[in-house]
């Protein structure tokens, strides 16, 4: 199975967490699960391998997970520090020289995002693939940073649901809404590469943080599902 249709299962779960189908405390047993999306049982364990690392199962068991609940306030709170943290990497990484291998590997994230939105809508897929741009393209100005500090809690606040920039979570009754947003947000990703090969470090810095806003106004088109999985917590 290629990984590309692993992702795909990944995202599927996550938005069903999201929209309150499979609600917090329940458990997922694997082979009902796997029955009802008709996958095999590997890729499925893969899944939930990686939605326990975001933070939205708790293991349970040897081999099972329990659909974790969390506060709202936790996942606005993880996604301003995420701003903060990425913007200080970003502004390192601006004052000290961008590498020209980071120069091209951001430019080819940023060749992937456009053609996602030169469409004009978002396709089936297209969550999956701006997902791991998204990510990506993150990922290498932090990793550029080279500073231990920063990646160790920013690792530590992705552990917060929603708030990695490797998750994506798509609200299927919003999406014409959710592409205008995206699209947005990839304008600023271009606005962000300019700025770092500038060397800009100030500019970069506010950037990103004002980067993060994109993230909670995403979320808050599905607010109610996001308190309604948050539970008690």
């Amino acid at each position: 199975m290629s990984e590309t249709t692993q992702q795909a299962i990944v995202q599927t779960l996550r938005e069903k967490i999201l929209a309150g189908h499979l609600p917090p405390g329940q458990r997922l047993v694997e082979a009902q699960l796997a029955q009802q999306l008709g996958v095999s049982r590997t890729p499925l364990r893969y899944a939930l391998s990686v939605l326990s690392a975001e933070g939205l199962l708790d293991r349970s068991g040897a081999r099972g997970y329990v659909v974790r609940r969390f506060s709202v306030r936790d996942v606005l709170d993880a996604i301003d520090v995420r701003g903060v943290l990425e913007g200080l990497a970003a502004r390192s990484v601006a004052e000290h020289g961008i590498s020209n291998a980071l120069s091209v590997a951001l430019d080819d994230c940023l060749r992937e995002g456009d053609e996602i939105f030169n469409k004009g809508l978002l396709k089936p897929g297209d969550d999956v693939v701006y997902a791991d741009m998204n990510g990506r393209f993150h990922a290498l100005i932090v990793d550029a940073a080279n500073n231990a500090a920063v990646s160790a809690a920013l690792s530590l606040n992705d552990k917060i649901p929603f708030v990695s920039p490797f998750t994506i979570a798509f609200d299927e009754s919003a999406r014409e809404r959710q592409f205008t947003m995206l699209s947005y947000a990839h304008r600023q990703h271009h606005a962000i590469a300019d700025a770092l090969k500038k060397g800009e470090g100030a500019r970069v810095e506010a950037l990103m943080k004002e980067h993060t806003h994109i993230s909670k106004e995403s979320l808050n088109l599905s607010l109610p599902a996001l308190q309604l999985i948050a539970g008690a917590a």
